[in-house]
């Protein structure tokens, strides 16, 4: 075997558990103890001579750890540990809070922003008229560098009107609290799961018809209806969380 430093030297044998199996769950403890979320994979002409294997069982291995969110691969560049995945427990906080709580990075692109017509579903959230006019703000979310979510959300013109001359690049939450005095403090939210279209999977960097969480939040501020957001997110790199009870019995 050659040496490659941050591989652990275990042996790959014939036996009940099929070779590609043995060799992900080598790979899956590197990704783990050794190697760091953006780090590059040691290549696949490496991990055969090193273990011993066909590029057959390398390939199958890696394509595991693809599917289930560890690894990632960049066209022409190879295989890198993914990003950790962000990890919402259902309190009511913003995406960079969430993020900067486990030490990543946030930041955005604005897709879009400007005043139009709201849909119908939003001007009913907001008590205002059919079609009138709210702040469209949409936005790819990114976690160091890589995408996380889009972010869909209509705001409140009549509470928030001069919502887009502030860096909404980052919290809206922060913008909305300390210039407007519109502090979020519900939100009532549905949660499905939905196929990405070919523009949302550009831009997710997903195949076209990758699953995806989507959620729905209807947040206020106090009695005032504020935000209407609809978001989707990559499932390798966001998952809910939530205790539950049982409830009492009367």
């Amino acid at each position: 075997m050659s040496e490659a430093p941050i591989l652990p030297h275990k042996e790959i044998i014939d036996g009940p558990t099929p070779k590609h199996a043995q060799l992900r769950e080598i790979l899956a403890e590197v990704c783990r103890t050794t190697l760091k979320p953006g780090d590059p994979l040691p290549g696949e002409r490496l991990l055969e001579d090193f273990y011993g294997v066909s590029r057959i069982t390398v390939r199958r291995a890696i394509g595991d750890l693809v599917a289930a969110g560890r690894l990632r691969r960049v066209r022409g560049k190879g295989t890198f540990v993914a990003p950790n995945p962000l990890v919402s427990r259902l309190h009511l906080a913003s995406f960079s809070d969430e993020m900067g709580a486990q030490d990543v990075s946030a930041s955005s692109r604005i897709l879009l922003s400007g005043r139009a017509p709201a849909p119908t579903d939003v001007n009913k959230f907001f008590q205002t008229e059919e079609s009138t006019p709210h702040i469209h703000l949409r936005r790819l979310r990114l976690g160091d560098g890589e995408p996380y979510s889009i972010d869909d959300g209509w705001y409140n013109s009549e509470l928030a009107p001069t919502l887009l001359e502030n860096d909404v690049y980052n919290s809206v939450y922060s913008i909305l609290e300390n210039d407007f005095d519109l502090p979020i403090s519900g939100a009532d939210q549905t949660v499905t799961a939905v196929a990405a279209d070919e523009e949302v999977a550009s831009l997710l960097d997903v195949t076209p018809g990758t699953p995806l969480l989507h959620i729905i939040r209807y947040s206020s501020s106090g009695d005032k209806p504020v935000e209407w957001c609809s978001s989707v997110y990559r499932t390798d790199r966001y998952r809910l969380s939530t205790r539950i009870a049982r409830a009492l019995e009367f």
